[in-house]
């Protein structure tokens, strides 16, 4: 069990990690990320996916949450504050009163791909600069058994504090890895022996078509632009029916309808 260290002083230099959160979210944290919320803290322990440097909690909070710091490591940095010490030390009131530290930890796209099971979903995202969509879709993978997410690179982070709790903890518990541009995700899933499947309005077969294989990734693009040309040209193009004159999702919303119609394919596979 973690010992619980009393912090009084905003300007301790334990804390470094937390001050100022939404400025340091803006200029980046150099390999950590801040992780909000009871249920993401929760997520965040029992994935194991990334080390966690220490936790930061409310005073008013700490003794509700004993069994909680049960599953830490015996040598990870419990402090506690005062709220209004926290508060200082965040730059703005943190009602949630529950934060933590984490260090980074994401295998190469490579690996990644080897690493998984002989049947397997990928979902694929290219382009997606908003983080609420990361998060939705991170909390869509995990929601419908997706068994990893690639990324190309011009995605932002699925570690952003935002992305996280919009995906409810699932960017923490899902693996991750980045490529290079959408096309290099394309031949990286080509060659790990991927059937795949790209989104877009314009898509040559409709969801009902759609016939998953054993080895599946699903490509999202970002609103409006969509998926580049280089990758549609390569993959099955799928599209969502939808009234007349009518032809856009967010893509979040996207993925959802497809996970699912994906995993309900599955489960029918694999009955006898």
């Amino acid at each position: 069990m973690p010992m619980l260290l009393t912090i009084d002083d905003p300007g301790d230099p334990r804390l470094a990690d937390y001050r100022e959160v939404r400025e340091r979210d803006m200029i980046g944290r150099r390999g950590v990320f801040i992780a909000e919320g009871v249920v993401v803290l929760e997520k965040l322990i029992a994935a194991g996916r990334h080390p966690i440097r220490s936790v930061l909690v409310a005073e008013k909070r700490a003794a509700t949450l004993a069994s909680l710091f049960a599953g830490l490591d015996d040598d990870t940095c419990v402090y506690v504050a005062g709220q209004a010490v926290m508060d200082a030390v965040v730059g703005f009131p943190i009602h949630r009163g529950v934060l933590a530290a984490g260090t980074r930890a994401e295998p190469d796209l490579a690996s990644l791909l080897a690493d998984l099971p002989e049947r397997a979903l990928v979902v694929g995202l290219v382009g997606i600069a908003n983080h609420d969509n990361m998060g939705g879709l991170f909390r869509n993978a995990a929601a419908f058994g997706a068994d990893a997410v690639v990324l190309d690179a011009s995605c932002c982070d699925p570690l952003y504090r935002k992305a996280i709790r919009v995906s409810v903890g699932a960017a923490l518990t899902t693996p991750f890895a980045r490529g290079g541009a959408g096309a290099d995700l394309v031949a990286a899933l080509e060659k790990a022996g991927f059937s795949i499947v790209a989104l877009s309005p314009a898509g040559g077969a409709t969801l009902a078509d759609l016939k998953p294989a054993k080895r599946t990734a699903v490509l999202f693009g970002a609103e409006g632009p969509g998926l580049p040309v280089a990758v549609l040209s390569r993959t099955c193009t799928v599209r969502i029916e939808m009234a007349g004159g009518f032809d856009s999702l967010n893509v979040a919303t996207a993925s959802g309808i497809v996970l699912h119609r994906v995993a309900a394919m599955e489960r029918l596979a694999e009955d006898p």
